[in-house]
This record gives C-alpha cells, sequence and structure tokens, in this order.
C-alpha cells in the first residue's frame, strides 16, 4: 500500500486526512494560499489550484464595481469603458437609469447613457431642425447643421460646396443669392 501524501508538505499522512482539490492534506497543512491560515470553515475558494479563505479571496481576487464600489461576488460581471461594474449597475448615466446590459451606449465622462439622455444632455443641435447631430455635421455660420438641413432659405434645395451667401444670418445658395 503506498502512503498517501500532503498536498503541502509532501510527507506522508499516516493520521488524520483533509481531502480537497483532489488532494490530500494534513488537517493543519490546509492553509489559505494568500494569508498562510488554517482554512476552517466547511467553504472556501481556489486559486491556481491552491485554496484560498473566502477573505481573501474577495479582497484579492474579485473586483470592484465602479458604481458601488463594493467586489463583485456573482458571476455576472459587465466589462465596459475599462471599468467593472455588477450588472444591475449598469445603467444609464442620465435621468432615465434605464438598464444597459446588452445595449448599445454612448459613454461621457466615464459614465454610460442610452441614445435618448445623451441626445438629450449632451448632443450639439442642428440649427436648422434643432434635432441632435449625432454624425458629422456642417459648420457655418458659427452653428451646425445636418448635412440636409444646411439647405437655401429660398429655394430649399441643400446648398453643396464652400460657397453661399448669407442674408438675415440664414445660407443662401450662389443662385438665389445671384452670385
Amino acid at each position: 500500500m503506498t502512503d498517501v501524501v500532503c498536498g503541502k508538505c509532501n510527507n506522508p499522512i499516516t493520521q488524520n486526512i483533509l481531502t480537497a482539490l483532489g488532494k490530500s492534506w494534513h488537517p493543519e497543512h490546509f492553509v489559505c494560499k494568500v494569508c498562510d491560515r488554517p482554512i476552517s470553515e466547511g467553504s472556501f475558494n481556489q486559486k491556481d489550484g491552491e485554496p484560498v479563505c473566502s477573505g481573501c479571496y474577495i479582497s484579492k481576487y474579485t473586483d470592484v464595481c465602479y458604481a458601488c464600489k463594493q467586489h463583485i461576488l456573482s458571476q455576472k460581471v459587465i466589462k465596459a469603458m475599462d471599468k467593472t461594474w455588477h450588472e444591475e449597475h449598469f445603467v444609464c448615466g442620465g435621468p432615465c437609469k434605464k438598464a444597459l446590459v446588452g445595449a448599445s451606449f454612448y459613454e461621457r465622462d466615464g459614465q454610460p447613457y442610452c441614445k435618448d439622455c445623451f441626445e438629450a444632455q449632451f448632443a450639439s443641435r442642428c440649427a436648422g431642425c434643432s434635432n441632435a447631430i449625432l454624425e458629422k455635421a456642417v459648420i457655418a455660420l458659427d452653428v451646425k447643421w445636418h448635412k440636409d438641413c444646411f439647405k437655401c432659405q429660398k429655394c430649399k434645395e441643400p446648398i453643396s460646396g464652400n460657397t453661399f451667401a448669407v442674408q438675415d444670418n440664414k445660407p443662401l445658395c450662389t443662385e438665389c443669392a445671384g452670385i
């Protein structure tokens, strides 16, 4: 019969045997990999095949939620914007506080925002239609415009090219302006 050896000291175990993590241990050698204290509670964690007490596991190996600053103990973790979140805390930073798990979002100052809150709070407004500008804008007359909204105030045709006239601080195409 072969001797059972301890997973920590590699010496034979002749009396009490503790079996865990696919190994046998002297009970006094079943210690936390981090703090080296005996693990006496019934539940423990493991890291790289070694036992880790619950306290050390939480403090050393779990992420901290960006929103609540608490350790994340559940399996459901959101990683976004180089931060880690509890799933229930990954919500819009705007007034709606809508859950953003699985949804597209905008980022501003380290916070996620749903499309509606982002537009309402941060998006530039078009000088032509007053709606949010989320794509490329035409900048003319010291304001921003949607490409399709930058049009002649007389004939209502889009102004293309770099040449246009101004009347009452409104754009006019070269034809309507007589240029």
